[in-house]
């Protein structure tokens, strides 16, 4: 009988705690298993686009060189105006928000990124793609142009030139993304939101080390505030439906693929990091000796320490924590160290 009644009440307690945890954080509380499969997914996934895309950033520099294109890069001005200018655009869209229905935002939102999510999978599908199509492939170049006016006063608006290759990856990344249009499954999500990373990682390259400092440190700012001082983020994010976080179930082993209770971590959070790691492994390659790769290896590591520390940061507040704030501080202070040694 005694047994009875303890083993009720303890029941009795776990279904209060699990009540207590979904109302505060406003999803079903996860099994200590499930969080861990979860955080180790996305960690994984965090590191996937830094790392190639870090090595895909050199070979972009490489090619840019070689056909005599200027390459673009931030500068510390850009740096120091990017956390107003998004700062501006959160606020926008929590604006946005609060004054017309999110449903009829979401839906001009998801068909903006699902053109963005198309041109970027395009992009990252390109080149392995070609690796692995057989030479027999009629492959074969075409050539968009349009044009304005006549004669001596004919100008050119756009020049597009483009392969079947392309048409096929532009065909399989149109499949990924109509699959996320009709289903706004996690994987789909997933897809699209490793291609912005790992296009982000490669393309947007800083000048100096000390662009890279003023964007974190900027970043710093921009997350403490806009986290922890007002209500604007979570409520955009809770609002925002579009591929710009990372999602990976904590309900995973329970009920598979199907799974609805998510983890996240926002692309800003892998990209930002991001392009300063890159940036290190540019300037191992302009160095002598071009197989040492400390400078990117050391941020890396201090990037994954960081990660680390912020999913656990994330559960230990719910999902209300400062991702970029520790990443970027392990990151940003880790050349400093190494450059002493």
């Amino acid at each position: 009988m005694a047994e009875t009644v303890v083993n009720e009440t303890l029941a009795n307690l776990s279904a209060t705690v699990n009540e207590t945890a979904k109302n505060v954080t406003g999803r079903a509380a996860a099994t200590p298993e499930g969080m861990f499969v979860a955080y180790s997914g996305l960690v994984l996934m965090a590191l996937l686009p830094i790392f190639f895309g870090s090595f895909r950033s050199v070979k972009y520099l490489i090619e840019q060189k070689r056909s005599g294109e200027k390459p673009e890069s931030m500068t510390s001005k850009d740096a120091a105006m990017f956390p107003i200018i998004a700062s501006c655009t959160l606020l926008g869209l929590y604006i946005f928000f609060k004054l017309f229905s999110k449903e009829y935002i979401n839906l001009l939102l998801t068909v903006y990124f699902f053109g963005l999510g198309v041109l970027a999978v395009t992009h990252l599908l390109r080149p392995n793609v070609e690796l692995l199509l057989p030479a027999a492939f009629p492959n074969k170049n075409y050539t968009l142009d349009l044009t304005e006016g006549k004669g001596d006063k004919k100008s050119e608006l756009v020049n597009f030139e483009f392969d079947r290759i392309d048409l096929l990856c532009l065909g399989i990344s149109s499949a990924f993304g109509v699959w996320y249009l009709w289903k706004k499954h996690w994987i789909a999500n997933n897809i699209f939101g490793l291609a912005f990373s790992l296009n982000g990682v490669e393309l947007l390259h800083l000048n100096t080390v000390t662009t890279g400092c003023i964007l974190l440190g900027g970043l710093f700012v921009y997350d403490i505030f806009w986290v922890f001082g007002t209500d604007v983020m979570v409520t955009v994010a809770k609002s925002f439906e579009a591929p710009i976080k990372l999602i990976f179930p904590m309900d995973l082993l329970e009920k598979g693929l199907g799974a609805s209770n998510f983890a996240m971590l926002g692309l800003g959070d892998i990209v930002i990091p991001g392009i300063f790691i890159a940036l290190l492994l540019r300037f191992d390659h302009s160095k002598k000796d071009k197989v040492s790769r400390v400078y990117f290896y050391s941020g890396f590591i201090a990037y994954i320490a960081g990660l680390v520390l912020t999913v656990c940061s994330d559960a230990h507040f719910q999902g209300r924590s400062t991702s970029p704030t520790v990443s970027g501080a392990c990151v940003s202070g880790d050349p400093d160290h190494t450059g002493a040694h």
